[in-house]
């Protein structure tokens, strides 16, 4: 029944030519378009020089070197940017996601459902894995259960995760293949949701999760490299010239590692591997490979699960849910140790936080590890400590992202996609707390922009346009959704540019276009500082080059 998955997928194949990287001297004369170069004191450029991958000119067409051993790549009107980087996503899931049934943009129940019978007529062994449905925009308001998969797929064993990775609908079968019944108890920091009469509806929460992991097709190197290649692609075309991978399998790392000594990894990958890797992850120090291609020196932990799935921790009940608070995964008991041995290790943590209380106890966890570690232990004077999402915060914590500090990493698209349900499940106060990316910055904190694909789509233009617009993409924002809280366009820049290289230590070699710098650039055929916010989505990625190598090309 359970078989290793194996790749013959034809789209896995188109998308591994699409991320390779093109046979391109490092060696380019960039002109023909607006270049904004992310530096204060010369914001834009007419022509930018490459050589041996480093930017060796920047400025007027007039003062520029000359083009010998140059290949001139002319802009043709797009605008080139500092290298766009997604600072939080899953690599491999976004792979995974061309590759499974993907239930992404599904309009309601019976959509979901068609496709898993579609999906599961062309499929017809095996157990059956999908992802991306979300029940805050369909018109049940409910969530899947295993009564619908049941119907779509009769018999079969059936996982499909939420967008947010935080709860997974099952399939009878499957319930019954990992002996999941009425008598079954969730493990600490999951729930088994149930019916009136006390049976599994098939949805299980956060640490339930487990309760069917087993069940999961195992997946050997190559259908693993070929999710790698196919994440890759879908990257280089959206424009972005590099990921912080979170939750990076630490034992994909040295999978990850060979690819860059082959060639295979086009873009930038800065790991932060899953807990079972920490200890192995302290013992090493940060390690990379392919010429800083791959950088492994973070470890993501788990704080809290998810707000869509009421799994996020906060201090009082769900105003649309009284009687819950949300999932607490850990304990400071559990965590401090292993943040004091990052902190006289030199390993960076990001660890994930969504609810109030959940970024309350992390932020406490981290100063109180900070305190018990004397200054002359730590490997690094400013490790740079992360919460992921930072989504919902007390106004009251604001204090310890400035006096720790803490960078924030946090995601525009859930703004935009959460602003249909968050004040159903905060109600209007906390919302003064919530996805305050205008306040942190104003306060002095590092915010990393990312998309936490495949829990969003992954598109930078999106998140940029929800970072400056909060508005969801047919333009809504509702009464109370503090638009106060959207950024300037400069700042957005810096979201996704120069403070993803700060957080990943390479502020000095990447995020913005400067001599000696490395040759990673992003063109647009929309110039982002300019058109209509409204236009920024309709836009798309024309030109992506890593290290002065030209990886996408439009046609």
């Amino acid at each position: 029944m359970f078989r290793t998955v194996k790749t013959t997928l034809p789209l896995a194949a188109a998308l591994m030519l699409a991320a390779a990287p093109a046979a391109l001297a490092q060696n380019l004369l960039i002109r023909g378009g607006t270049i904004h170069t992310g530096v204060e004191a010369a914001p834009t450029a007419e022509m930018v020089a490459v050589r041996d991958g480093r930017i060796a000119y920047v400025g007027a067409a007039a003062g520029a070197p000359s083009a010998e051993g140059l290949e001139v790549v002319n802009l043709k009107g797009a605008t080139l940017f500092p290298r766009f980087t997604d600072g939080h996503a899953h690599l491999d899931g976004i792979g995974w996601r061309e590759m499974t049934l993907n239930l992404e943009g599904s309009a309601s129940v019976i959509e979901a459902m068609q496709r898993l019978s579609d999906w599961a007529k062309t499929h017809p062994e095996g157990v059956i894995v999908g992802r991306g449905w979300i029940e805050t925009h369909w018109p049940e308001k409910r969530f899947l259960t295993a009564a619908d998969l049941d119907t779509a797929a009769p018999g079969r064993l059936v996982l499909l995760s939420r967008a947010d990775g935080h709860a997974v609908a099952a399939s009878s079968a499957a319930l019954t293949a990992a002996g999941v019944d009425a008598t079954t108890k969730a493990p600490s920091g999951g729930e088994i949701l149930k019916d009136a009469e006390g049976r599994p509806t098939g949805l299980l929460v956060d640490a339930a999760e487990q309760l069917v992991s087993k069940l999961m097709p195992q997946a050997d190197e190559a259908a693993t490299r070929a999710a790698y290649r196919a994440g890759f692609g879908v990257y280089a075309r959206y424009g972005w010239t590099g990921v912080h991978f979170m939750s990076a399998p630490w034992k994909d790392v040295p999978l990850m590692e060979a690819m860059a000594r082959d060639g295979e990894a086009p873009l930038r990958v800065y790991n932060s591997v899953t807990p079972d890797g920490a200890r192995a992850l302290y013992a090493s120090g940060p390690r990379e490979a392919g010429d800083g291609r791959i950088v492994t020196r973070a470890v993501k932990f788990y704080a809290d699960g998810a707000l869509g799935s009421r799994g996020a921790a906060l201090f009082e009940p769900y105003a649309d849910q009284p009687g819950t608070t949300g999932l607490m995964q850990t304990s400071g008991a559990e965590m401090v140790p292993l943040y004091e041995e990052a902190l006289r290790s030199g390993i960076q943590l990001a660890t994930h936080a969504i609810g109030d209380r959940g970024n309350h106890e992390v932020a406490v966890w981290y100063e109180q590890a900070m305190r018990e570690v004397p200054r002359a232990e730590w490997k690094l004077a400013d490790p740079r400590w992360r919460i992921e999402h930072a989504q919902i915060i007390r106004p009251a914590d604001y204090p310890y992202f400035n006096d720790l500090p803490i960078i924030a990493s946090m995601q525009p698209s859930h703004a935009i996609g959460d602003l249909h349900f968050a004040a159903d499940r905060l109600g209007d106060a906390r919302l003064d707390g919530a996805y305050a990316w205008h306040t942190l910055v104003d306060r002095g904190v590092i915010v990393v922009g990312g998309s936490d694909a495949p829990v969003e789509r992954g598109d930078p233009l999106i998140e940029f346009y929800a970072a400056v617009a909060r508005r969801d993409l047919n333009g809504f924002q509702g009464p109370d959704w503090r638009p106060n809280e959207a950024v300037d366009r400069v700042t957005a820049l810096k979201m996704f540019t120069l403070w993803p290289a700060y957080a990943s230590f390479r502020e000095d070699e990447l995020g913005t276009i400067e001599v000696g710098k490395r040759a990673d650039f992003t063109a647009f055929n929309i110039d982002l500082m300019t058109v209509p916010a409204a236009e920024i989505p309709k836009g798309r990625a024309v030109l992506t080059i890593v290290d002065g190598a030209v990886v996408f090309r439009a046609d």
